[in-house]
């Protein structure tokens, strides 16, 4: 398939699910192969997508999380297998008669609640909350487990949270200032980060959520004062704002400096002369175990049953409002596809499906 042919089934998969914008980048062992904006970042200025444009990457983010966690692992800062609680202590409020290890929580199998982050947001311009302090309120609500930790796996973005207090506890530092040292700054994700200024000259896609305009008082009730904007043809848009709870959902970025990252997880855990993780370590992440539920979860890394191919593959999904990015490794082709749009969903499955397959000639 030519790439005139690819990029016809994206525009028209756009079409199709009213996408303004939409960035892909496609990464083939250490190089970046494609880097194409499709549509628009912002309706009313119509700034076209660009490679660059920083779009908020959610849960995307629990993929620099788990590669934190396991850098600190390789250093032998952290025992995946040690009890959690004994690097972050306010876990200890949660029954355990099965400690609750690393490993448990960055694949998803510890049991721990995951409470809907609907509000867990806010306008760009409001102070952050105390990132410890929040979780430890968050613990205290949900001290009950949902199954014994190993035992299955049910996705948790408290998990997430707390490792993110556990890298900000051994690392001695808040959680964004250790990924900006260890992850971000190694790789050069020059404009990735947890806020807006870090973009740089890159400049931010503005979210949309496809919304009737009856239903524009009931969005603003859901969010935070601030954060629903104008509203935009069939839009509601949305204004800037933050994810609260960085190590779950927090980063910002383009998908330009995603691919570097894939492409640092394809090549045994290098890239460009700098070693983000020993090769160990980037396979024990791209292992999954199979258990009950939608998804066979790795250490960080997810394979989700109802993708259409039957060609191995790790990946890892982004979503929320005004927003939906993915990020997808075939490990035996040293092949990764990632895309970053601004509305809250679209057929993803159908453009990685036409990329991956003109990826096999």
């Amino acid at each position: 398939m030519s790439t005139d042919a690819i990029e016809e089934i994206i525009e028209a998969r756009m079409r199709a699910d009213r996408v303004p914008g939409l960035s892909v980048a496609v990464v083939r062992g250490e190089q970046i192969t494609w880097l194409r904006g499709f549509g628009v970042a912002d309706l009313d200025t119509a700034a076209p997508a660009q490679p660059e444009t920083g779009y908020l990457w959610f849960s995307l983010t629990k993929i620099v999380t788990a590669t934190a966690v396991m850098q600190l692992v390789d250093r032998g800062r952290l025992d995946l297998d040690a009890p959690a609680h004994e690097y972050f202590a306010p876990l200890a409020v949660v029954r355990q008669q099965t400690p609750i290890t690393l490993r448990h929580l960055l694949s998803h199998s510890s049991g721990l609640a995951n409470p809907f982050p609907l509000r867990w947001v806010r306008p760009a311009g409001a102070p952050a909350p105390d990132s410890r302090d929040f979780v430890e309120r968050l613990l205290v609500r949900h001290t009950g487990l949902r199954f014994a930790p190993g035992t299955r796996s049910s996705y948790s973005n408290l998990g997430f949270l707390v490792l993110g207090e556990v890298i900000a506890q051994v690392s001695g530092t808040t959680f964004e200032d250790h990924i900006r040292h260890s992850v971000l700054g190694p790789l050069g994700m020059t404009h990735t980060g947890f806020t807006y200024p870090e973009l740089g000259q890159a400049s931010a896609a503005i979210g949309y959520q496809p919304l009737p305009s009856l239903f524009m008082p009931l969005l603003r009730a859901a969010l935070p004062r601030g954060v629903v904007g104008h509203r935009c043809g069939p839009y509601a848009a949305y204004r800037p704002f933050y994810v609260n709870g960085s190590a779950y959902g927090g980063l910002i970025g383009g998908v330009d400096d995603l691919a570097t990252l894939a492409a640092a997880h394809l090549n045994e855990g290098s890239i460009n002369g700098v070693r983000l993780l020993s090769p160990a370590a980037t396979e024990a992440m791209q292992k999954v175990t199979r258990r009950d539920g939608p998804r066979d979860f790795g250490l960080g890394w997810y394979r989700t049953h109802s993708a259409d191919t039957s060609e191995v593959f790790v990946e890892h999904l982004g979503g929320g409002s005004g927003f939906w990015n993915v990020l997808r490794l075939y490990p035996q082709r040293r092949l990764g596809i990632m895309l970053m749009g601004n509305t809250t969903h679209y057929d993803y499955e159908a453009i990685l499906t036409a990329i991956a397959e003109a990826g096999r000639v």
